[in-house]
């Protein structure tokens, strides 16, 4: 019997929750037709342009919504594009993923991050789903906020328990041994009992999107060091002192601003790597970042989770220099992180190119050590949407050794 699966995110600031589910995608494509005998294709619902610019397995193909994004003050959503309100773009995007959800009468819903969708875009699609007896996840980076946010989140959604009664399950994407949202507060109640926890989601993560025909790969001739920043919208501030640091005696740089930094920040970038010698190569995006990661000498990175989950595949050393404005999510990753020796950080506010130059100094000379942390979360998260998807379903007993 063949099994449908939708996949779902908001995409209102960078590409990270797409990348996400693009990873699960590519891992259910993989290991779970042998697990549920039988096909499986997919549906990914995002709210990003670029997403979809991202190839998908075979079966699989991207819905992308009418994008919205973070309004000026912080505090709603605002149409990207459209010349329309805010909740009639809202109200457009949910009868579309309702009408699309509808047609493709899936097995199973992974909902990334944001149990409801924008505005409560996905309470009616929800409802409808769990009629036709759709299984319901919700998967979490494993850091979402300080407690105290957290709460103040789950509470505006009508309370953790409100939002459980929507779920058959949550999956934290991290280590419970390094950090564990059921013991911070950051999940409680029935959310939490219904958390498990997979690993990061670190080994195995797909290949971006090919380069373009007769461009090459921007890697420079080792030894190199490397400056990646995610979506690059928040990076600016990293990249400029980046580019201004000194490099280890015969090193090269390739600074990857990432594909969503304004081409204002893009021009000042390159013009400070200009004016500090030439050996810095900028480009504003790379199809083979975790790659490039695995081959440096060292790596300065800000604290997404999917930057994160590619530094801890490999054993480069890493500098991590989180985004704190708006969530603390980044500085709590990084710090749970660096208390096991698995990086180093520093404030963003503080830190300086001298201070990046003394780094990259010193850490060009060594590897890190990160074997002891699970990394194995796409090999695991299968055999947990087996369970879901009927007792016929074959599941690894190993599965229990990585989720906690």
């Amino acid at each position: 019997m063949d099994t449908s699966i939708a996949l779902y995110s908001h995409d209102s600031v960078g590409l990270g929750h797409a990348r996400r589910n693009r990873a699960l995608a590519y891992a259910m494509a993989s290991h779970l037709p042998a697990l549920v005998g039988g096909r499986v294709r997919g549906l990914l619902i995002a709210g990003h342009p670029d997403a979809s610019r991202d190839p998908l397995p075979e079966g699989w193909d991207w819905l992308v919504l009418p994008g919205m994004t973070r309004s000026g003050d912080g505090t709603g959503y605002t149409p990207r594009r459209l010349d329309m309100d805010g909740g009639r773009l809202r109200d457009l995007r949910s009868v579309t993923i309702d009408a699309a959800l509808t047609a493709f009468d899936p097995d199973l819903l992974i909902v990334d991050r944001h149990p409801f969708g924008i505005d409560g875009e996905l309470r009616p699609v929800l409802a409808n789903l769990r009629a036709r007896g759709t299984a319901t996840v919700l998967g979490l980076r494993e850091v979402l906020d300080t407690p105290r946010a957290a709460a103040a989140e789950w509470e505006a959604l009508g309370g953790a328990e409100h939002v459980a009664e929507h779920l058959d399950a949550v999956w934290v994407y991290g280590d419970h041994h390094v950090y564990d949202p059921r013991r911070t507060g950051e999940l409680s109640g029935s959310l939490a009992r219904l958390a498990t926890t997979t690993g990061y989601l670190g080994h195995g993560r797909p290949a971006g999107r090919p380069a373009r025909r007769g461009r090459t790969s921007p890697k420079p001739p080792p030894p190199y060091v490397l400056t990646v920043l995610g979506g690059g919208s928040d990076g600016a501030g990293l990249a400029r002192i980046a580019a201004q640091a000194r490099l280890p005696k015969d090193h090269r740089h390739l600074l990857i601003t990432g594909p969503q930094m304004s081409d204002t920040d893009l021009q000042q970038v390159k013009e400070l790597t200009a004016r500090s010698g030439g050996e810095t190569t900028v480009v504003h995006s790379a199809s083979d970042v975790p790659e490039l990661i695995a081959e440096a000498a060292a790596v300065v990175c800000m604290g997404g989770y999917n930057t994160i989950a590619e530094v801890m595949a490999t054993d480069t050393p890493a500098l991590v220099v989180p985004r704190s404005r708006r969530r603390q999510e980044q500085p709590r990753r990084a710090a749970a992180l660096a208390a096991l020796g698995a990086v180093e950080t520093r404030d963003a506010a503080t830190l300086t190119p001298e201070d990046v130059s003394a780094w990259w100094q010193t850490a060009v000379t060594g590897r890190i050590d990160r074997s002891g942390i699970d990394l194995d979360g796409l090999s695991v998260v299968p055999h947990l949407a087996a369970r879901l998807l009927g007792p016929s379903s074959r599941t690894a007993p190993e599965v229990t050794r990585h989720a906690g």
